[in-house]
């Protein structure tokens, strides 16, 4: 069974937006390069989607690997990377809670669309 965030991480999380993403190199040790990203809690789960589809080098790295590192509200945690199966509802929630965090910013719009929609990925501790 896939281990859970607390309730007070999911509270930091969704209010915090310095996010970095960083999934294993081919060898499954070593982290990559920390990538920024935008990141949503909705469902009491952790979300991100790639700005630039299934072709960010980050989604395809976070996908064969499974696993690797974050930094997001000031701290580092182990996790594990799971592909996301889009139903509506769920799009819709993950979009909702997109719209609600960054409403302000010119880079939400693509946020929305087909590309990231379908690179969302379910972050989980790794613990």
């Amino acid at each position: 069974m896939a281990e859970k965030w607390t309730a007070v991480q999911l509270q930091e999380f969704s209010e915090a937006d310095d996010m970095k993403v960083s999934p294993f190199y081919s060898d499954g040790k070593t982290y990559g390069t920390p990538t920024w990203i935008w990141s949503v809690v909705t469902n009491d789960n952790l979300y991100v989607r790639a700005y630039n589809g299934q072709n960010s080098s980050w989604y395809q790295a976070a996908m064969q690997q499974g696993a690797g590192k974050i930094h997001l509200a000031g701290q580092d945690y182990e996790v594990k990377f799971e592909r996301v199966a889009n139903t509506p509802e769920l799009d819709h929630a993950i979009s909702a809670a997109y719209q609600t965090k960054y409403a302000n910013s010119p880079y939400l719009p693509p946020m929305l669309k087909e590309g990231p929609v379908g690179a969302t990925v379910k972050i989980i501790p790794n613990n």
